[in-house]
């Protein structure tokens, strides 16, 4: 064979394998997944870590994903309803889960909890709040808590230390009012519902968690004493000033950045901001620090009050939920975890049941590996409080963002403020609206 002869034949090889890899791409059956904000590099890093290996990996699905930004949920309800949505349903969490697996709108999957070894792989908790009427409608893409980040060369300059009971929390506040710092760095002019953090916070760890279980089991009202004396707390810590004067029109970013410059004091805030702490720590030369938020009397600490931020599912209409599953299997796997986890943190910290075989990078702050561990291991015990964005149904939940800011604004009392927000909670408790609520131990 002379060596045109065999350049011929080679350039055939090579267009013959072509024709077939494209083949087998197109063989590929899509799987679509629309997701919400993303900052570009983060964009990027999904496509690096999920997508390029996933559909490397697949041999019969390929998987595409779809920016949305703000207007995910709103597009998504439409898309739903008319059975024309993706694949992988991404939902802002359970109590949106349960209104669209009551539409019939979502597949069961415990079939593929089974077969894909998700019972034995996640937290129980998790595949319990992912459940309506018996079956498993969804899984979480994260789980967060609250607590309380702070600025540890701050405090070694004040001889201040992190305060474990509202007392001493409220006399540390009073102290950095004292030197012109504001105690919380706090806002929410680009999320309102912000708002419902620092309720979650003050009915977990002055109302304390049994409170709130027997409440959302409807054993109690919402009007119930404990839960007065929480938001009473709450609305004394914004007329002292604790939230400063910039609360509507800072960022929960601008907020946080206070934190590391040392304007504020203190974050009551979730674990997501752990991703923001490379950047304004360090440009800042300031040493981070988290705690279990400070516990009122009778109410053990740290109580870390366990957060959905979001959730995944699969359409009922899918045409092609084995590939759907698939990708959810990917995104539940010790690798994937610890690739995400190493440049994304506060985000993608999937309810893996044992961690001991996730590796991350050397980078990753160890605050945030440690307090990851210790929120598994408090979740693993049953001993975690609630969210309210995780187990209030909707309107309950919208309701509280705007009631709790007619309070602070005196436009309300905290007597009408809970009778308000018990008469919906009962509404919807009476529709089935109200997520799957674990037994507690």
């Amino acid at each position: 064979m002379n060596a045109r002869t065999l350049i011929k034949t080679f350039a055939a090889l090579l267009s013959a394998s072509a024709i077939c890899s494209t083949a087998l791409a197109q063989d590929k059956k899509p799987v679509s997944w629309w997701y919400e904000n993303a900052a570009p590099e983060n964009q990027q890093f999904l496509k690096d870590l999920l997508v390029k290996p996933f559909n490397e990996e697949s041999s019969d699905a390929a998987l595409s994903i779809d920016f949305r930004g703000a207007e995910l949920d709103k597009q998504l309800r439409i898309a739903m309803l008319s059975g024309s949505g993706p694949d992988v349903v991404y939902t802002a969490g359970p109590s949106y889960v349960a209104s669209m697996a009551q539409a019939g709108q979502l597949l069961p999957l415990d079939d593929y909890a089974a077969k894909m070894g998700w019972n034995d792989r996640i937290l129980p908790v998790f595949l319990e709040l992912g459940k309506y009427d018996g079956k498993l409608y969804a899984l979480p893409k994260t789980y967060e808590t609250l607590g309380l980040f702070y600025n540890k060369t701050l405090f070694e300059k004040n001889g201040w230390t992190p305060p474990k009971t509202i007392a001493e929390f409220e006399a540390l506040a009073e102290a950095m009012k004292a030197k012109n710092i504001v105690p919380f760095g706090a806002g929410n002019a680009d999320w309102r519902p912000s708002n419902e953090h620092y309720v979650s916070i003050v009915l977990n760890s002055v109302a304390g968690p049994d409170n709130m279980y027997k409440a959302l089991k409807g054993e109690i009202p919402w009007t119930s004493e404990p839960f007065v004396k929480a938001v009473d707390t709450l609305n004394k810590w914004w007329q002292a000033g604790y939230f400063g004067p910039n609360y509507f029109s800072l960022t929960g970013e601008q907020a946080f950045a206070q934190i590391a410059t040392g304007a504020a004091g203190m974050a009551p805030t979730g674990t997501w901001n752990f991703t923001n702490v490379p950047k304004y720590f360090k440009e800042n030369n300031a040493e981070p620090g988290f705690v279990g938020f400070p516990s009122g009397k009778g109410v053990a600490y740290p109580i870390y009050a366990l957060g959905i931020g979001s959730t995944f599912s699969i359409a009922a209409g899918s045409k092609n939920p084995d590939g759907a599953a698939e990708v959810v299997n990917y995104v539940f796997s010790d690798k994937f975890y610890g690739d995400m986890n190493t440049v994304w943190q506060g985000e993608w910290n999937t309810p893996l049941r044992d961690l001991s075989k996730v590796k991350v990078g050397d980078a990753v702050l160890p605050l945030y590996t440690e307090t990851m561990k210790n929120l598994a291991d408090s979740v693993n015990k049953n001993q975690y409080g609630y969210t309210t964005w995780t187990f209030l149904p909707p309107a309950t939940d919208t309701y509280l963002v705007s009631g709790i800011e007619e309070l602070w604004l005196g436009k309300t009392t905290t007597a009408e403020f809970l009778t308000k927000l018990d008469a919906t909670f009962q509404q919807e408790k009476a529709a089935g609206k109200v997520p799957a609520i674990p037994a507690r131990q």
